[in-house]
């Protein structure tokens, strides 16, 4: 029970730590506003100039659940993946998922010119891109699907998904030595990630779908924590491997998927905040893990966000590479600092 209620508490300061984070993430960018103004323009009050309030509600607001949903929904997926493979280094884009969005784009971006005007009219609707790295995700999960069905070898399923990783990384290469220098430059802003370009509209529907993979990722608490004395013993107990696996391949690409489809691919979040969570709460049980890792992923994007704004400057730097100066020297120091992960 005192640990119980001590893990309690760490929740609650974590819950505490998203808000504050929250709060200065819409208080600074180019336009630094005060915290008063903030609250005014939440409760519909009188604000001090209304070009802030345009700014809270339309843009830095939706950003923030952006950031939110982004690095929660990273986060989980990467403590799924890590439990399911029993591998410390395993990600939320292990399975390829990344790549088969990024060929979908570079298609969509970097194949008009050799696909014609068909594939270069997509280029003006709003969605496109979204679509297109939807499908590219879906693609992948299917085939990795099929392949999780004939197989018996968790194991196996990473190397297959790296194997598409490797495919898709490929035919993306080729499409780039091919293509207008124009073409590649749109190809690479996409592949830095962004969270302030989605309209409320884009954040309700990357809602759902992190909900969705939430749910699922929840009712898998239990047998998650069994997985984590291998798959012998899970068998032993009752536990369908089969079922469940697949079970967490799809809440890992609902999360992963969807988030790279709106916000882009964001490396290193979910594979350094399970393992900085367990440095916090230094247990196993999925039950405590999981909404602490959903805060931390929070939090750390928010960070990472507001570092890339550089507050009062009209600057903004790319969300990915901010994530990955961050989340790299943790990863490495993780590595050097620790004998054995907590598996």
């Amino acid at each position: 029970m005192p640990n119980q209620k001590k893990y309690t508490g760490l929740l609650v300061l974590l819950l505490v730590v998203v808000i504050l984070t929250a709060l200065v993430n819409i208080s600074l960018g180019s336009v630094n506003i005060p915290l008063m103004d903030i609250f005014s323009a939440f409760f519909k009050e009188e604000v001090s100039s209304d070009s802030w309030r345009y700014i809270i509600l339309e843009y830095r607001l939706p950003k923030v659940f952006t950031a939110i949903l982004t690095g929660s929904g990273l986060a989980v997926s990467g403590l799924l993946m890590q439990t399911l493979f029993r591998n410390p280094l395993a990600g939320p884009y292990v399975l390829g998922l990344s790549s088969g969005a990024s060929l979908g784009v570079a298609l969509i971006l970097m194949g008009a010119s050799l696909f014609g005007g068909t594939m270069a009219g997509l280029l003006f609707s709003k969605w496109s891109l979204v679509i297109a790295s939807s499908i590219g995700s879906l693609l992948v999960l299917l085939a990795v699907l099929l392949a999780s069905s004939k197989l018996r070898d968790t194991m196996a399923i990473l190397i297959i998904g790296l194997m598409f990783a490797s495919l898709t990384a490929a035919i993306v290469s080729v499409l780039a030595y091919f293509s207008p220098a124009a073409q590649l430059q749109q190809y690479v802003f996409w592949s830095f990630g962004s969270l302030g370009n989605l309209s409320w509209e884009e954040v309700l529907i990357l809602s759902i779908f992190w909900f969705i993979g939430i749910l699922l990722a929840v009712t898998c608490i239990k047998n998650l924590n069994t997985l984590l004395l291998g798959e012998q013993y899970a068998k032993s107990l009752g536990v369908s491997i089969s079922r469940n696996r697949m079970v967490i391949i799809i809440a890992t690409s609902l999360l992963a998927g969807s988030i790279t489809a709106f916000a882009g691919p964001i490396a290193f979040v979910g594979l350094a905040v399970p393992h900085l969570i367990r440095q916090v709460i230094p247990v196993n049980d999925h039950r405590i893990l999981l909404p602490a890792v959903i805060m931390g992923g929070a939090i750390l994007m928010l960070v990472c966000d507001i570092a890339a704004q550089l507050p009062g400057s009209q600057y903004t730097l790319p969300i990915n590479a901010i994530t990955s100066l961050i989340g790299a020297p943790v990863v490495i120091w993780l590595l050097i600092r620790k004998r054995k992960f907590l598996f």
